[in-house]
């Protein structure tokens, strides 16, 4: 998964707020046409807590479909323990390759129960399962070293960046345990991740300007300090300001440029809110100057 950026793509909606299987299946396969190292539906910039069932269930099948076996489908569950199994079975029966278990909802936990739900979503699903350490959910060096044990948990997504602390889980895992670095924007922070050893990192730049991600991608993993530092401040810091305005800009920030570029991804749904008409102006100009940048057109 560290030969790519990673895809999380969006979930398309009909402007009535229904889903749109066709506008997500056409986005997925432009997404994969791409090359991302692995495709990620149904997760937080797919809007996984907005879904029903039988949408989720729509969304997975689709991403597995036009995968076609070319690239691994890690699907998006949470909530707790006991629904976040019922949507585990939903992605078995699809075809997904492995599952990201999502931060469970409100309550906070001792670590003795952040490790719990991961021992019952493991005993009850055949698929591999990647942690997903983000708000209040965050495993100290001991409950990581018996989450790694867990039989099926095969990686941790990060998205704190404490790296002083992520740098105590790396050398605690087993060989062969994947890291991710899952926080906002991560581009932002690629450049320290891997420093303690993660490389991988999601993208929701992706999702909307392939080309300005992969372009970053390249210049990191080549090097090219002079093209990793223009592109973060023309274009990712920037982005990382204006996505900071309104809480939720994150996802509809995401969706609102891939409209702007003729994607089929539609609004997103409540409690989300689509960009107000002043920020959409900025998100125009700026996704303009970055793809302007890697020498795309918008």
């Amino acid at each position: 998964m560290a030969r790519g950026v990673l895809s999380f793509p969006l979930t398309s909606f009909h402007d009535d707020g229904t889903l749109d299987p066709d506008g997500f299946r056409a986005h997925v396969a432009a997404q994969i046409a791409t090359g991302p190292g692995a495709l990620f539906p149904a997760c937080g910039t797919g809007e996984f807590f907005s879904l029903d069932e039988d949408e989720y269930r729509q969304v997975v099948t689709i991403a597995v479909e036009e995968a076609g076996g070319r690239l691994p489908v890690v699907a998006g569950t949470g909530y707790g323990w006991a629904q976040a199994v019922r949507f585990a079975r939903i992605a078995e029966e699809a075809g997904a390759d492995a599952l990201l278990v999502l931060p469970h909802y409100l309550v906070a936990a001792p670590q003795d129960g952040l490790v719990a739900q991961l021992e019952q979503i493991a005993a009850r699903t055949r698929l591999p399962l990647i942690a997903y350490q983000r708000g209040q959910v965050a495993f100290g060096v001991d409950a990581f070293r018996r989450v790694a044990e867990i039989p099926g948990v095969i990686g941790l997504k990060d998205g704190h960046s404490d790296l002083d602390r992520l740098q105590r889980l790396t050398l605690a895992a087993p060989e062969g345990f994947l890291f991710f670095n899952g926080a906002s924007t991560a581009e932002i922070q690629a450049r320290a991740y891997a420093t303690v050893g993660v490389p991988a990192y999601s993208s929701a730049v992706h999702a909307f300007a392939p080309e300005i991600a992969n372009a970053f991608f390249t210049a990191l993993r080549d090097g090219d300090d002079g093209t990793v530092g223009k592109l973060l401040r023309d274009f990712y810091v920037p982005l990382v300001e204006l996505r900071d305005r309104v809480p939720g800009y994150a996802v509809s920030l995401v969706k609102a440029a891939a409209r702007l570029r003729g994607r089929p991804v539609g609004p997103v749904r409540a409690p989300l809110t689509d960009p107000s008409a002043a920020d959409l102006a900025d998100l125009e100009r700026l996704l303009a100057s970055g793809l302007d940048l890697v020498g795309a057109d918008l």
